[in-house]
Formats: structure tokens, sequence, C-alpha cells
């Protein structure tokens, strides 16, 4: 029961107090304000009090010194002794309350009240006696108006602070409508209605533009969301074909045909590793950080059978062309970009590898009918295949130049297509390694294993153009 309790007292302690924007910028407002006000009244009535001492200190000192210059002009010249009476020594007979006239001989007088009252002295020549003159002045009215300014503060700081915090409330209501507008309509958005978008007010604030980058990302993810749904309807539909094709090859193998469903499974497979690598490659998984030359790594790829082995394969590799990545996914890129112009070309298909100021430059050329620029894009969508490699498709499933793509920008690079005489032309744009992180030597080595790798195959050829060290 002890524990119990002790985990219910934490578990109060640490529930989040819930305030709306509203009320914690009201709050906020009117502390601030009242912590202001405090502190401007705290100084004004200090300074206030001392200004007013200082002023009845003074008009005390002026009465004063005006009455010892009186007393000294009336009798400079009268013989003043202590038992004369002040009117015989030439002493002026003083009636006001606030004034005193003394010689300096005789004590103060004691019955003379000083409490409340600014008290100053003056001396006075009178003769052969010396007079001294004090003044007082009352403190009443500065406490009087001391007091009327603390009343005013009183009464008056509450009442500042209760208009400011309903003009905060008023104001931040006012403000936070649009929000309220865009919280509702995002409520209502489901998957199914990802048309709609949120309002965008009128303001040139920040809730515009909250405003505004919602909407964005509403079509970014409608965008997201119709990829998503033609995927799954070309990927139902491509593996319906294949496993329906397959069927019919089972159920005919027993009459001699069994090298067509053989080749109808492996189909299904790459289809299955297609999808497989995609989705690892929308999971975003970093790819692996290693030194791979590129030439290598394309001599290889380019090196290995194809269906159509009356296609020549030409390389024009320069040497030491190394990039930062995955040398699985680059191959895998290298495959499909050779794959794909073997499948279209009509005889010949170049593949060149070079370094152009810092940037490693991969092209595969082919000399077959191209790629209308309408469609140089839409060629990098999933499961798209033109109207003309659909009637002659020798087992591409259209995601041969997706998964280019998604490697390209794994790897921060570009891929395009571009016009370079007959055929189509794509090309592969990645950073290159800097020059001093792989030895020269790897390079030679690697560019001879490439020349002998050619030599041996009559069905690849060098490049007429290509330099000596070039396959």
């Amino acid at each position: 029961m002890r524990r119990r309790a002790g985990w219910a007292a934490r578990t109060r302690v640490h529930l989040p107090v819930r305030l709306s924007v509203r009320v914690r910028a009201t709050i906020a407002a009117t502390l601030i304000v009242a912590v202001a006000l405090g502190g401007a009244s705290a100084v004004l009535g200090t300074v206030l009090h001392d200004n007013l001492r200082q002023s009845a200190q003074q008009d005390a000192a002026r009465r004063a010194a005006t009455v010892a210059d009186a007393l000294s002009v009336i009798s400079p010249m009268a013989t003043v002794s202590p038992a004369t009476p002040a009117t015989e020594r030439g002493a002026t007979a003083v009636e006001d309350p606030d004034l005193q006239i003394s010689l300096s001989t005789e004590p103060s007088r004691t019955s003379w009240d000083t409490a409340g009252y600014a008290v100053a002295s003056a001396a006075a020549a009178t003769g052969g006696d010396v007079l001294t003159v004090t003044a007082r002045t009352s403190l009443k009215p500065a406490e009087n108006a001391l007091r009327t300014l603390n009343l005013l503060l009183i009464f008056g700081v509450p009442v500042l602070l209760l208009l400011v915090a309903g003009m905060t409330w008023h104001f931040m209501g006012k403000a936070l409508v649009p929000v309220s507008g865009i919280q509702a309509k995002l409520a209502d958005i489901t998957a199914r209605d990802l048309h709609q978008r949120v309002p965008v007010p009128s303001t040139r604030d920040e809730i515009a533009a909250l405003a505004r980058t919602v909407n964005a990302t509403l079509d970014r993810l409608e965008n997201a969301v119709e990829q998503h749904k033609r995927f799954v309807a070309d990927a139902a539909h491509e593996l319906r074909s294949p496993i329906t094709t397959l069927r019919t090859r089972l159920e005919l193998a027993a009459r001699g045909e069994p090298a067509e469903a053989l080749a109808d499974v492996e189909r299904l497979q790459s289809l299955a590793a297609d999808l497989l690598l995609l989705a690892r490659l929308d999971a975003g998984e970093p790819p692996r950080d290693d030194e791979v030359d590129l030439g290598q790594v394309a001599a290889e790829e380019s090196l290995r059978p194809r269906p159509r082995p009356e296609v020549r394969v030409r390389l024009a590799v320069e040497p030491d062309v190394v990039v930062n990545g995955s040398r699985a996914h680059l191959a895998r890129l290298i495959t499909n970009l050779v794959d794909n112009a073997v499948r279209h070309a009509r005889s010949t298909v170049e593949v060149r590898v070079a370094n152009e100021d810092g940037v490693a430059l991969l092209e595969v050329r082919d000399d077959g009918p191209g790629i209308p620029p309408e469609h140089r894009e839409a060629v990098f969508d999933r499961f798209t295949r033109l109207d003309w490699a659909r009637a002659r498709d020798s087992g591409g499933s259209g995601l041969g130049l997706a998964i280019v793509r998604e490697i390209a920008l794994l790897h921060r690079g570009v891929v395009s297509i571009t016009d370079r005489g007959a055929g189509a032309c794509l090309v592969v744009r990645l950073d290159a390694a800097p020059q001093g992180a792989h030895p020269q030597v790897a390079g030679r080595e690697q560019a001879g294993r490439m020349r002998r790798d050619t030599s041996r195959d009559p069905a690849y050829a060098t490049s007429p153009g290509a330099p000596r060290d070039d396959v």
C-alpha cells in the first residue's frame, strides 16, 4: 500500500498542466506587465518622496536665509547685549510659528516641534551679535502627495493589468482563429480525401506560412499516396501475369515445355527481387561508404552474358575513377543500365566511365530507337514501359530505370537522358573520391585486368576512340 501511494503521488506530480496557447500568452503578458508596473511604481514612489523632502528642505533653507539677510540689513550698526530686549537690540520680532531667531550663545528652544518638518538654519550678523535663524517647512503636503500616488497605484495597477489581460486574450483569440480552422480541416482530412487543403489566411504572418507549409505537405502526401496506389496496382498486375503464365506452363510441362515454365519462374524471381530492392531503397537504408572503382565495376558488369549475344558492348573506361558508396548497389545500377541498353539496341552498346572535374561520369549509350523527349522523365517511374518497349519486351518489368534513379539519389548523384547521336544515352553523375585516397597502381592493374577480360570474349570490342588504357 505504501509503495502504491508513493507511485500515485509521483504520478500526480508529473501530470502535465494542459494550458492553451491563448491562456499561456495572456498569463505571460499579464505577469510581464505586472512586474514592469511594480518596479516602475517602486522607483516612482522613492524618487517622488526624495524630491518632495528635498523641495521642503530647500524651502526651509530659503526662508531662513531670507530672514537672516533681513536682520543683517535692519540693524547693522546697533549695539546689542544679551540683556537688552530683542526689540532694543535691533532684532525683528517674529510671529511666524515656523521661524525661530536666537543668539548663537542661547540654547535652542525645546518646545519647538520638528517632527514632520524639514528644518534649516542661517546665521545673521547684527552689530556685535550673531543671530541664528531657524526655519521649518511642513512635510504634510509631500505626505499627502505620496498618499494620493499610492492610492492611484493600488487601484490603478490592477485595473491596468485586467485591461492588459483582456486585450491579450481578445487579440490572441482573434489571431488563433485561423489555427482553429487549420486544425478542424486537418481533422477532417483522411486518406480518401487528400485533395482537400487547409484555408490560408490573408495575413502575411507565421500562421499563413504554416498554412502554406501544411498545404505543401499535403501535396507531397497526396502524390506519395497516389504513387503507392499505382505501385501496388502495377505490382499486382505484373505479378498476376507471370503467375498465370507459370501455372499454364506447369500444366503443360508434362507435354514437353519445361523450359518456358523455368523462364517464367526466373522472371517472377527477378520481379520479386526488384520489388524487395525498391522497398529497401524506399526505407532509406544508408549505403556503405566504401571506395569503389567505378571503371572496374562497369567492366565486370558489362561483360556478363546477356540474352542478346549479337549486341556488342564497347568499353571506354578511364582508370582510377573512384567513388564512395556501396559496390553492390553501384553494380546493380550499371547492370540495369546495360541490360536496358542491350534490350533496345540494334547492334552496339557503349559504356564510358570518366572523371570530369571531380565528377565520376558513367554513360551508357545504345544505337536503338532512342527515347522521345516527352518520355524522358516518365521512363524513370516504376512499372513504366513505352508502348514500343512493351511490344518487344524480353523480360523487363519496368523497374530497372526506377532502381537506377533511386540508387543514384542514395549516392547523392543524378541520372539523366541526353541527346548524343542516334539511340538513347543515359548519364549518371556521382561525386568522385579525392585523387589521393586510392593508389594509382591499383588503377593500372584494374585496367590491365579489364583488357585481359575483353580479349577473351570476341563479343566485346574496344571503342575506336578510346585511349590506350581503355578497354
